[in-house]
């Protein structure tokens, strides 16, 4: 019986990884010249040094992997659904013909699986993640739901990661260049327009700002009251459980102690964040 392969369950759902698997789902030679790109490919860039790392990899071990691509067209070329990497790296490596896996799939599920697969071994930045979801929703008319099924992720972070694309033109550079963090990003989508969210990266990158220092910045930018400071400094247990839960929901959290117990406040930046807080919070209840 052939196995189910469904998608957001992990490549191992996408390509066979065993050789009785590759050989059941008929795995072929295909020219390299024959194989075009997907054009519905999330990753714009790929690190040279990866490449030749992979490349030397291929040269000693062969394409352990196959590559997934469609039926051939007329011209008898296929377009490339999954293994951009491999691809390349097969092409400095001097292969001419590479093992791979013909399936016949809708412009959907070709941008589907290019995320997967991308995503799961983690060769996406946030921006490219977020224009291949930004497709899901736009072009294919699904729901930040509906994609979080798709590629196997939260909604929380869908929807968290299309918040990226608000970003001005030179915090997205910025943010793809890795000379802020994602954190540091989120901290300028509260900032309302493009010129201010520029004139403070521009002061999170001269001073080196931490992803806190960011957001005092914004807040100050933003003319929001100081808070008065807490006569009690959190213990290192305390600030380790708010990063904890500033990573897990995406947003500013702060917990403040008291006397008879504390609050615990968490930033929201629209009402469809709000939304998908709660969501996130009270799960299926």
């Amino acid at each position: 019986m052939t196995k189910k392969r469904g998608l957001g369950r992990g490549l191992d759902a996408l390509i066979p990884s065993s050789f009785e698997e590759q050989r059941a789902e008929g795995v072929q030679q295909v020219a390299i010249d024959q194989i075009r790109p997907n054009p519905r490919q999330p990753r714009t860039a790929v690190a040279e040094a990866d490449l030749e790392q992979l490349s030397a990899s291929i040269r000693e071990h062969g394409v352990l992997q196959p590559l997934v691509v469609l039926p051939a067209n007329a011209e008898g070329k296929h377009i490339l659904i999954a293994g951009e990497r491999r691809l390349r790296a097969a092409k400095i490596a001097g292969l001419t013909n590479i093992p791979v896996i013909v399936r016949a799939a809708s412009d959907r599920q070709q941008l589907e699986w290019a995320l997967i697969e991308n995503l799961q071994r983690l060769d996406l930045n946030p921006l490219e993640a977020a224009e291949g979801y930004r497709q899901l929703v736009e072009d294919f008319n699904l729901s930040h739901e509906a994609v979080a099924e798709q590629v196997g992720k939260s909604r929380t972070a869908i929807t968290n990661t299309l918040r990226l694309l608000k970003l001005s033109a030179p915090a997205r550079k910025a943010l793809a260049e890795n000379r802020i963090s994602e954190g540091h990003a989120r901290a300028l989508l509260a900032l309302g327009n493009a010129q201010s969210q520029s004139a403070a990266l521009e002061t999170i990158l001269k001073q080196g700002l931490n992803v806190r220092q960011a957001e005092e910045l914004v807040r100050r930018l933003s003319g929001e009251r100081r808070q008065r400071p807490s006569k009690r400094r959190s213990s290192p247990e305390e600030a380790a459980l708010e990063e904890q839960l500033r990573e897990s929901l995406g947003t500013k959290v702060t917990l403040k102690r008291s006397p008879k117990g504390g609050s615990l406040v968490i930033r929201f930046y629209s009402d469809e964040e709000l939304n998908a807080l709660v969501e996130r919070l009270l799960g299926d209840s």
